[in-house]
């Protein structure tokens, strides 16, 4: 096994983590998790809260076993050291943050709050909602990431 310092091992993980996250949000994900996972009550719509946290629970379990997987894997071949320990608490930060991003209205709440309410609405739910969440989901992964790569060995 090769010596990885914890620059390369960030860097890698990062990379594997991020690759992995785009296929568990665009092609794991299901249709009726995207469409569902955001749901509140609205008698109106007929729509429910407690599906779309079903949904949103069943997407995150998915994201987080396509992110387990992959970097696994590529820790692995790559020679990086990761504990089952420092694995746990990044998935665990990994899954709740992008639970809570994903029910999308902490995210819509967070926008107003920071005067980012119009941006939010700009261009419907594939613009500037979009653009926030995912902000939010890189620099989750980004703090998940950093937990990972401590266990490595400094250079």
């Amino acid at each position: 096994m090769k010596t990885t310092t914890r620059a390369g091992a960030f860097a890698a993980l990062y990379a594997l983590s991020r690759a992995a996250a785009d296929v568990a949000d665009q092609w794991v994900q299901s249709d009726g998790q995207a469409t569902t996972k955001g749901q509140v009550d609205d008698p109106e719509k007929g729509t429910t809260a407690a599906a779309g946290r079903r949904a949103c629970l069943a997407h995150v379990a998915s994201y987080v076993g396509t992110q387990a997987a992959t970097v696994a894997l590529g820790a692995r071949v790559l020679g990086i050291r990761v504990t089952p320990g420092r694995a746990a608490a990044a998935l665990a930060v990994s899954a709740v943050t992008h639970y809570v991003a994903d029910r999308r209205e902490p995210v819509r709440r967070l926008a107003e709050a920071t005067g980012k309410g119009r941006f939010y609405n700009l261009g419907g739910p594939l613009g500037g909602a979009y653009l926030l969440d995912q902000a939010i989901h890189h620099t989750a992964e980004t703090v998940a990431v950093a937990i990972l790569a401590t266990a490595t060995p400094r250079a």
